[in-house]
């Protein structure tokens, strides 16, 4: 098994690889060396990590999704809500900068997003609706219901308030915004490896109705992954609204969740369900998030961004194909001797 998840996990890191070797050569070693700028870790991969902190989230919680056979459409207007809601929150307020201010919006965002997260998963295990259509619905609707929440404006925090330091802070000299996706990871991995919860989510998106049949609680197990996806959600469009100190109901988190579903299956989940991993994610979101730098540092148009993602999924996808690569390998392996007939002379002796 673990042979198997390292041979998973060897085509994205080689992918990955190869864009930061371009990178240097193009930019040099600064590419990849990190420097600290105010008390401040920084430097260009330094800040990929950072802005790519809010897809990470994303694409755990999308993986978990996607483990049980299905799919959340929805993550980038709940992202656009959990922004919203504390957002509107705190400049509803006389002091933005009181701590208990912004921890109840904080709350209230995450609580109000796992609930989301929660009735898709509701809709999906109780109501029999397929995924697609289920979240579908909400990615419709959700930034309508963003846009209620800040009654059409774009509500703008203030610099100063604490709750900008979700987006812009530091700890140890690390930015906030790869503190939390660290710590998710690792809770969620910590969950899922050292206990039942990952086996039992591999059971059900390999065979929902035998894993039912052997007494597991699929409907609960889905509702669960639908819940923390949502709340993962949430919790990126805290951080990029700490970020950029506004929520934009209409742009916030735009597509965010077809860069999810990217980071998902270039790191080796398959959407079929089954087998997941974490880690592959984390490396998916890190290879999308330095393509896009690697688009501009050699010279290309933004245009070519999209193109480039698509480009990279597809290499992703047949190096990870043993059918692919025993096509290619092929010429090179040896045929099996087979050894020459016996003379009839001795077949009829014998």
């Amino acid at each position: 098994m673990k042979n198997s998840y390292a041979r998973r996990l060897m085509w994205p890191v080689l992918v990955l690889l190869v864009l930061i070797v371009v990178n240097i050569a193009v930019t040099g070693f600064d590419f990849i060396v990190p420097s600290v700028n105010d008390g401040r870790l920084g430097g260009a991969f330094v800040n990929i990590l950072r802005r790519s902190a809010p897809l990470l989230l994303i694409a755990l919680g999308m993986t978990l999704v996607i483990a049980t056979k299905g799919i959340d459409l929805s993550v980038g207007a709940v992202y656009a809500i959990g922004a919203a809601i504390a957002c509107q929150m705190i400049i509803g307020a006389e002091d933005q900068s009181a701590t208990g201010l912004i921890f109840s919006a904080v709350a209230l965002a995450l609580v109000v997003t796992a609930v989301i997260g929660a009735w898709n998963g509701t809709m999906v295990a109780y109501f029999g609706i397929q995924p697609i259509v289920a979240t579908l619905i909400l990615m419709i609707a959700g930034r309508g219901i963003a846009q209620l929440v800040t009654g059409g404006q774009i509500p703008k925090v203030q610099d100063s308030s604490p709750f900008t330091q979700l987006g812009r802070g530091e700890i140890l000299t690390i930015p906030v915004p790869i503190v939390i996706a660290a710590l998710v990871l690792a809770l969620l991995a910590l969950l899922t490896r050292k206990t039942a919860l990952g086996m039992l989510l591999e059971s059900v998106g390999g065979n929902p109705e035998a894993s039912r049949l052997a007494g597991i609680r699929s409907k609960g197990i889905t509702v669960l992954v639908y819940l923390v996806c949502g709340l993962c959600a949430g919790l990126a469009g805290l951080i990029g609204a700490a970020n950029l100190g506004s929520a934009d109901a209409n742009n916030g988190g735009l597509w965010i969740e077809l860069d999810a579903i990217l980071a998902v299956v270039i790191g080796g989940t398959a959407l079929l369900g089954g087998r997941f991993y974490l880690l592959g994610t984390a490396i998916g979101v890190v290879i999308i998030g330095t393509l896009e730098d690697t688009i501009i540092n050699v010279g290309l148009s933004s245009q070519w961004q999209f193109t480039a993602k698509a480009i990279v999924v597809f290499v992703v996808a047949l190096l990870q194909s043993p059918e692919f690569r025993g096509w290619i390998l092929k010429p090179f392996k040896r045929k099996p001797e087979v050894p020459a007939p016996a003379p009839a002379e001795e077949v009829l002796a014998k």
